[in-house]
């Protein structure tokens, strides 16, 4: 918002602008360079949010990077594109001028959007981790770069006052084009990831990165095309560097001039700097203070792309036949907050009005409790999501599964007095049995409900059990004889798994194994005689029917999302039977049980950053509004450095739940937003000068969303 003041106090001043004259008026038209730019804009976040919709996903999943790690990469990336806005307001402002900015940072970041796609094909042998965090580089770079210069280019193509109306109109189609790209990318690339099958994998992140890279390589294009259309302002100088340079000054002419007393410490500097400068240097300071603990609300707010997608990943996504993928719920807070804040602004806000909450401070307050609400509410969804995941191996336990392959029930005894009945191709478990290494029990076997066995009268022997390891055994007429090591592990993208477990009783011990979906086998399931489970294979979560050597055992078998299966069964000669046996239960809390912590989130989103950068920009100086621009993107990057200091320092030493990390940044908001409104009780709010127009002119395009939410936007 700050760079559309700057673009217009630059075209005020443009020789070329002449007397707003009736005559000037009706000659000027409307800027046909706009639509190259609103559609560049269009493509740029069309490919930034694609790659930041299912980045998380593919570090976890395909790099195989810890979650820990996942959330440490992710907000580091995250704090770089929120860094390099200074560098690219330097840039363009002192250096090489919006366009050439804009155009040699688009370069590098189309370079990292390519370099991310070609590191997600394992065919191509890239070394891909190394290659995917320098593509991360580089799209931080040239994202966070362009980021303050796109919106003041576009307001450098009017010629004020005379087309201020069609400024106001740029700047709606600019929100606009940013929501749209947003919009329909969040919901297209987790599609492109999870519905396309490449390289043998059951999902393709090289393609779900490769149309964003596409996309950026036609913002380019597109910017480029437009080159003769445009008006291309000279750089001027940035206030970033004059303010850097005069309070470094002050800095050491203080502690050079030992004894010598100022009323402020910036005064030391007037002996060089002017003193309006220092002025409005000690003004934006003020602001700035209470900046200081608005790094927080980022480290939740950004969250929804790393630890709530993680959380929407151990949750069931179906609604009817179509499958909600974790990180398409991201798409939930921009339709949000094209709902709000209309919302806010004709019911909200005149309602906090009447009860005295009408200042920007109250609001930020408001806003950064529900940001705290928000996570308490994720920490009691997690609560019911971990009530519902299996019990792991672990030290001083043992797991015990015994299958039956039998078409009859056997009564087994155990140890002690543990007795059970073993289903006919069923199974039965115990996930808790007390160990040492490795641990005997004996049992006996009753086989007397089952016709044509010869030890009728049964079986004793024993098994053995392995602490922290699933071992399962086999049940056949000759007792339990065989065992293997069984995996209750979810797949790494959630996606069912499945082993065949088939006693082969033929004469060739041959069988085939496979999932038939609408007359075509899309699984085949290898079978090894006489006895030998399968590799656990993933599969798509669907319904399937089962055909076992041409026969056709089993129809309409759903295979869910989150599940572990294993297909028990036998063949007799002509007879083949299978049942699936559940090892896992697959994810059964709903994914949608996670809208009202978006809902909430983005309500306090709205109350806090929109208002956030009106209190910003109406109470510092017309000189510091750059500055502040810059600053409140910084906060949103020392907001995700804080999340990657939390989650590497605290995250394995202190919790080992999830819902306890989500219960600490709760707290530390609740504990932030006291300390942020103690500050903001005793700040005295600046009235703005009567000839601060544009100032007045930039509120007013805040209060009607036309401004301010296409900022908003860009700092998600």
């Amino acid at each position: 918002m700050d760079e559309r003041k700057a673009s217009i106090n630059e075209i005020q001043d443009h020789p070329e602008n002449g007397s707003s004259t009736e005559e000037n008026q009706k000659k000027l038209k409307y800027p046909k360079s706009i639509f190259f730019i609103i559609s560049n804009e269009f493509c740029e976040r069309f490919s930034f949010y694609g790659m930041r919709t299912v980045l998380t996903l593919y570090l976890q999943n395909q790099l195989m990077y810890t979650e820990q790690m996942t959330i440490v990469i992710y907000h580091i990336f995250t704090a770089f594109v929120y860094f390099f806005p200074v560098l690219g307001a330097m840039l363009a402002d002192s250096i090489l001028g919006k366009f050439r900015t804009i155009f040699y940072l688009s370069i590098v970041y189309a370079i990292g959007q390519l370099l991310l796609s070609l590191s997600a094909a394992p065919p191509l042998g890239i070394p891909a981790k190394e290659f995917s965090l320098l593509g991360l580089l580089l799209i931080a770079v040239g994202t966070g770069g362009i980021k303050p210069c796109v919106a003041a280019f576009g307001g450098d193509q009017f010629v004020l006052p005379q087309q201020e109306r069609y400024l106001s109109t740029f700047f709606s189609l600019f929100y606009f084009s940013i929501n749209s790209g947003s919009l329909i990318s969040t919901f297209l690339t987790p599609i492109l990831r999870s519905d396309v099958s490449c390289f043998g994998n059951t999902t393709c992140f090289s393609l779900s990165f490769f149309v964003p890279a596409v996309l950026m390589t036609v913002s380019i294009v597109i910017f480029v095309c437009g080159k003769p259309l445009y008006r291309i302002i000279n750089p001027t100088g940035n206030v970033l560097v004059n303010v850097s340079k005069c309070v470094s000054y002050a800095i050491s002419k203080k502690f050079k001039s030992k004894g010598e007393k100022r009323e402020h410490w910036l005064d030391h500097a007037d002996d060089k700097y002017d003193k309006v400068l220092i002025k409005d240097i000690k003004a934006a300071l003020q602001v700035m203070k209470l900046f200081i603990p608005i790094p927080i609300f980022w480290t939740l707010f950004d969250q929804q792309g790393s630890q709530w997608t993680l959380q929407a990943n151990r949750m069931n996504g179906k609604i009817g036949n179509f499958t909600l993928q974790p990180d398409q719920m991201q798409i939930f807070n921009p339709l949000l907050v094209l709902v709000f804040i209309p919302l806010f602004e004709t019911c909200l806000y005149p309602l906090l009005a009447k009860i005295g909450l009408r200042t920007p401070l109250k609001k930020l307050t408001i806003g950064g409790l529900l940001a705290a609400l928000s996570f308490v509410v994720s920490a009691l969804v997690e609560i019911q999501i971990e009530k519902t995941e299996p019990v792991m191996p672990s030290q001083n336990f043992a797991q015990l599964r015994v299958f039956n392959t039998l078409d009859c029930p056997v009564n087994v005894q155990m140890t002690g007095d543990l007795k059970f009945v073993l289903k006919s191709l069923d199974m039965w478990a115990d996930t808790g049995i007390p160990a040492k290494g490795t641990k005997r029990l004996s049992y006996s076997a009753d086989f007397s409900k089952c016709d044509g066995i010869s030890n009728i009268n049964g079986t004793f022997s024993t098994i053995t059990v392995t602490e922290a390891k699933a071992t399962s055994w086999v049940m056949t007429a000759d007792g339990l004889s065989y065992n293997y090591i069984d995996s209750i592990k979810k797949s790494v993208d959630g996606d069912p798994l499945v082993r065949g477990l088939i006693a082969l009783n033929t004469p060739d011990g041959s069988a085939s194994l496979e999932l038939i979906k609408d007359s075509k086998s899309i699984y085949k399931i290898n079978v090894s005689p006489p006895l030998k489970p399968s590799e656990l294979i993933t599969v798509r979560s669907d319904t399937y029917d089962i055909r076992l050597n041409d026969k056709m055992v089993r129809m309409s078998v759903p295979f869910n999302l989150g599940g572990v299966y294993t297909v028990v069964g036998y063949v007799q000669g002509d007879e083949q039977k299978v049942n699936v046996v559940t090892v896992r239960e697959p994810y059964s809390v709903h994914m949608l049980w996670l809208v009202p912590q978006y809902v909430i989130i983005t309500m306090a989103e709205v109350l806090f950053s929109v208002t956030g950068l009106e209190f910003a920009f109406t109470q510092a100086p017309i000189s510091m509004k750059s500055l502040l621009q810059a600053t409140w993107l910084l906060t949103v990057a020392f907001g995700n450095v804080l999340v990657v200091i939390i989650t590497a320092a605290f995250a394995d030493a202190v919790f080992d739940r999830q819902v306890y990390d989500l219960f600490l940044y709760a707290g530390l908001m609740f504990l932030d937003i006291i300390i942020f409104a103690i500050l903001a009780k005793f700040y005295k709010y600046v009235e703005p000068a009567e000839e601060e127009t544009i100032t007045e002119e930039i509120n007013m395009d805040m209060k009607k969303g036309e401004i301010n939410t296409s900022y908003n936007d860009d700092e998600k």
